[in-house]
């Protein structure tokens, strides 16, 4: 098959749906099939265009059987409503460009959020008479106005009806929870034009690895301390300021040490509080190459989700599959009721605790701390739930399957067109 992806975050951006979208374009291309993604300039999470493609318009490159088709996208570091719209819609016009340039798809995968780029996609499915899978990784902009980012009531309007449009004209809905299904069965979509793929984990690459002699303890100088580790992306809605609260309840534990993985930018908030509270327990530090995730993950004794009380109940962080296939025990501080905290009872590998509760967190650390026989049993099921549920090869097959059903109902050719691929 000829598969277009239309993402606007792919490789080399470490984390958020680029890694995701990456292996999956490049494990279809492993079972043969034919596969090209039209994707932005990489800006993410520093929010700045990466210094090998600053200055450019358009560029297409090739990389593990993948063509890769970046166009221009208007970024600035501090975001805000404005400049997040300007931003999708930068990547709305520009991307249209390079998705005409290149052979006629049998499908097209398109990932949302940004929402608006459902509409450059749906054009895209009628020039190419094919279908268009809609993949939802959240909903919008239900989840931006409950956690008060989206607040404009006309901008509030806009992406509403920008989010029926896409439901309409989307072949097929994929989602990444039941929760997502049952949002969208409630606003009218209909059960059939729904398929629940989760996100997955790479198993064989995030994997148990021994905390004895582990490199990033050795370099943190970690060796004989309990390790508490957040790693990801630091916004509003995880609010990282309880985990900060956390440590300092747990400040006259010598043996326990937080460390904060996540963008340079954001890591400075917390290390104010940090001075505020003058904790010598929390190390904070930035992203690391993800060839090294695996050996970071292995530094953890426990592994933290965090999300604030008011965050949709729907949310299902990526994080999760990851924390789980690591081998290593969860502590969720998550809204009880929601998606993430049913992924976590599922798979018995953590524990849940009340959102925004420094007591509570605090408390389950300590209790882990204390029963590393409990501790080791929670890594063992979470790992043991991510083989069977979160593996790549299974939802890779998933995603084939759908492809190849799809295609085939609606009988679309795949016809070839003239190859526009340029670098400029």
């Amino acid at each position: 098959m000829r598969i277009l992806i239309y993402s606007y975050n792919y490789y080399p951006e470490p984390i958020g749906i680029a890694p995701l979208m990456t292996e999956l374009a490049e494990g279809l291309v492993t079972r043969g099939h034919e596969v090209r993604v039209v994707t932005g300039m990489p800006n993410y999470p520093q929010r700045q265009i990466y210094p090998d493609y600053q200055g450019k318009f358009y560029c297409t490159e090739e990389r593990n059987g993948v063509v890769i088709q970046r166009s221009f996208v208007w970024v600035r570091p501090k975001p805000s409503l404005m400049t997040r719209m300007l931003l999708d819609g930068s990547f709305v016009v520009s991307s249209l460009t390079q998705a005409l340039r290149g052979w006629r798809p049998d499908v097209i995968l398109l990932t949302v959020p940004p929402l608006p780029v459902c509409i450059p996609a749906t054009l895209l499915g009628w020039f190419y008479s094919c279908p268009v899978v809609l993949n939802l990784q959240d909903i919008l902009p239900e989840a931006a106005v409950h956690v008060g980012l989206l607040k404009n009531k006309t901008a509030i309007q806009v992406f509403e009806a920008l989010e029926q449009f896409a439901y309409r004209s989307a072949h097929t809905i994929s989602v990444i929870t039941d929760g997502f299904t049952e949002n969208l069965m409630g606003k009218g979509v209909p059960a059939d034009k729904i398929s629940c793929i989760p996100n997955w984990v790479d198993v064989n690459f995030i994997r148990p690895l021994p905390k004895v002699d582990n490199p990033f303890r050795r370099v943190h100088h970690l060796e004989d301390k309990f390790v508490v580790m957040y790693s990801g992306n630091i916004a509003l809605t995880q609010g990282l300021q309880t985990v900060i609260q956390a440590a300092a309840k747990l400040r006259e534990v010598p043996e326990i040490v937080f460390v904060i993985v996540g963008e340079a930018k954001a890591l400075d908030d917390l290390w104010q509080i940090c001075c505020q509270h003058q904790l010598e327990n929390v190390l904070l530090l930035p992203f690391q190459p993800r060839e090294q995730l695996p050996e970071m993950l292995a530094a953890a004794d426990v592994g933290l989700v965090m999300q604030k009380g008011n965050v949709v109940g729907f949310n299902m962080p990526s994080k999760i599959q990851v924390l789980l296939a690591s081998g290593r025990p969860v502590i969720a501080s998550v809204p009880a009721t929601g998606t993430a905290a049913r992924a976590i009872r599922q798979s018995g590998g953590g524990v849940v605790v009340e959102p925004e509760s420094p007591e509570q967190l605090a408390g389950a650390i300590l209790d882990l701390q204390a029963n590393p026989t409990k501790a080791e049993m929670l890594a063992q099921q979470g790992r043991k739930f991510a083989l069977s549920q979160y593996s790549f090869e299974q939802a890779l097959g998933r995603y084939e399957a759908l492809f190849r059903e799809i295609a085939t109902s609606t009988g679309f050719p795949s016809e070839a067109v003239p190859n526009l691929n340029s670098e400029n």
